[in-house]
């Protein structure tokens, strides 16, 4: 399980971190002005391929390495984990590139966010309101332990809905079900 884990677990991590870069630097900096809402998509899409691996590598233990049985359980435990190694390189990647390449993301988001609601007509008392939590958030990001807890939260629970599905379409109880 272990091998299967690490490799499968490497590969979504390498896809994820990678495709995140080039998302980041096309829609954020070649461009010149951010594209939040596209380069978000793409993120998420970039998530879904990359946690594709998920199916493949329960598939590949329960048919290789269980003899084509595998419990909800350990199907959840093996997705779980491949999730949790390709969220880690996500992370780590997000760290180093947000620090070295884009320490203003924050900021440059918290404005973004901003600009939309004052064009979507927002009154000053909800402008007010969406400048003090984006001002606390920016504080927030800026504590390491929160900033890798936020990425988590942002890519780790889209590995554990795509665990769980996978774990429900491949479980099998006997080699012939």
């Amino acid at each position: 399980m272990k091998k299967t884990i690490l490799i499968y677990g490497v590969i979504a991590g390498v896809i994820v971190a990678a495709l995140m870069l080039i998302s980041m630097n096309y829609f954020s900096y070649c461009e010149g002005n951010v594209d939040y809402d596209t380069s978000m998509l793409i993120g998420y899409a970039s998530m879904l391929i990359a946690f594709s691996l998920i199916f493949t590598g329960i598939r590949n233990y329960r048919d290789k390495y269980n003899g084509g049985v595998i419990n909800f359980g350990n199907a959840f435990k093996t997705g779980f984990l491949i999730a949790l190694i390709a969220s880690t390189f996500y992370v780590v990647t997000w760290l180093i590139y947000s620090h070295f390449f884009a320490p203003d993301f924050m900021e440059k988001y918290a404005a973004h966010s901003i600009e939309q609601l004052k064009a979507s007509g927002a009154g000053q008392a909800e402008l007010d309101k969406q400048a003090k939590e984006m001002e606390g958030m920016v504080k927030m990001l800026k504590n390491p332990f929160f900033h890798v807890l936020m990425t988590y939260m942002e890519i780790l629970p889209v590995g554990i809905i795509v665990t769980l599905i996978s774990s429900l379409i491949l479980k099998k109880k006997t080699a012939n079900s």
